[in-house]
């Protein structure tokens, strides 16, 4: 080949890279076209708790329980394309599924289902290809109460909340992949206390934040909580506050029962916790307290009693939380989960990232929700949110350039 032919060719190479990469920006643009309204509900085969979006914004896996003897327990797959999101498929997978995560090369769905990790192929779920998507999947105790699941960045480390377990196990993801996904990928658990829930890294991914709804015995901290679900009138406190247990991803990963580095008072219930993008503050809801609680990051290892810098009151039992808007805003969910009436639509709740240490003088009002808004999901273009309106059976989309914000009445 002479030179001249060389260059011909590697222009031309040129010309097709870019050509890809324009079909692919142009395929992302239709697939996270905004909806005809700003706030939208999308009706779902089953309770939803969980949303995750494919890298490209044109997919969603959302886990669904069954909400009637003709709907499933699995994960429903849905489409976005146009302004518009159409439910394509339900991939059966018994018999609760959760949380989930898709690892960040965008290959593999890992889904908390009760007394089992399930793992499943996102891109046979997607292609329409024959064949189960379920790849296999690993049972981590005796009715561990897996609820919720997250990867490392680098997918090197599989870390899994098990609810009745009061721990959080830590799976060599690597290996699992490698081996055909067999227990002996666990490498041990993380001690908590009472129900753990949130697993949210450090934008380094040095720290892993979880909650535990009860802290754990050992640390002795006074019991102020009281039971959720009974009349507040009448009930005693019987338990401490929740906490947050932060643990070293480094020392997680070859000694996970001694990975705990801190642990911080964080409220009655903390259930979920979201990271601000230069993750110096910390969002915690704490349901049995009513409110969204701020901590800087910064003082978890050295300054615990005063790491919150603001405690700022929400609707009634918030569970879900995201922070959107590059940081500005925090999103909570006002799930009402423990009220009489279970037929009642709901509310989320926003407040202003950079008022938090003021109290209710934060929140800048809410958005519209269904019945028992549970968890948050959002596109890669961080321009949309998801929201598993969980009673409601429904998939709520909310364009954050286009929603209004009602304000607070009396505020």
């Amino acid at each position: 080949m002479n030179m001249r032919t060389a260059q011909t060719a590697k222009r031309l190479l040129g010309a097709l890279a870019l050509a890809l990469l324009c079909a692919a920006w142009a395929h992302a643009q239709q697939c996270n076209a905004p909806m005809k309204e700003a706030v939208s509900f999308v009706p779902l085969p089953g309770h939803p708790f969980s949303t995750v979006s494919s890298p490209d914004g044109c997919w969603l896996f959302v886990s669904v329980t069954s909400s009637s003897p003709r709907s499933f327990n699995g994960v429903a797959l849905l489409r976005r394309r146009n302004g518009e999101v159409k439910l394509e498929k339900v991939f059966p997978v018994e018999a609760e599924p959760t949380g989930m995560t898709l690892t960040h090369d965008g290959k593999l769905l890992v889904v908390a289902d009760g007394d089992y990790v399930v793992f499943m192929d996102a891109a046979r779920m997607t292609s329409g290809a024959n064949g189960d998507p379920l790849l296999g999947y690993i049972r981590d105790g005796d009715s561990p109460g897996s609820v919720y699941v997250n990867t490392t960045p680098d997918d090197k480390l599989l870390f899994v909340s098990d609810e009745n377990a009061e721990a959080v196990t830590v799976v060599n993801l690597q290996k699992a992949r490698a081996e055909g996904f067999k227990e002996s990928a666990i490498v041990g658990r993380i001690p908590t206390g009472g129900a753990p829930i949130a697993l949210t890294f450090s934008p380094d991914g040095r720290w892993l934040y979880t909650t535990s709804q009860i802290a754990p015995e050992n640390l002795k901290w006074p019991i102020e909580c009281k039971p959720e679900g009974q009349d507040p009138a009448k009930a005693q406190p019987r338990f401490p506050q929740g906490a947050i247990i932060v643990v070293d991803v480094g020392r997680a990963a070859a000694d996970p029962a001694n990975s705990v580095v801190a642990s911080v008072q964080a409220g009655c219930s903390p259930v979920r916790l979201a990271i601000s993008p230069d993750g110096s503050r910390a969002y915690v809801t704490a349901r049995n307290s009513n409110a969204l609680l701020a901590f800087n990051t910064a003082k978890f290892l050295a300054d615990t009693v005063n790491a919150r810098v603001g405690t700022v009151p929400v609707g009634t039992s918030p569970v879900g939380v995201a922070v959107a808007n590059g940081g500005r805003q925090v999103f909570v969910t006002n799930s009402n989960r423990f009220a009489r009436e279970q037929n009642v639509r709901q509310t989320l709740t926003v407040i202003d990232a950079a008022r938090v240490s003021e109290g209710a003088a934060a929140v800048v009002g809410t958005v519209p929700a269904g019945i028992f808004p549970r968890e948050f999901g959002r596109a890669p273009d961080g321009q949309t949110l998801f929201v598993a309106n969980y009673l409601s059976s429904e998939l709520e989309v909310i364009d954050l350039k286009r929603m209004s914000v009602e304000p607070v009445k009396n505020q």
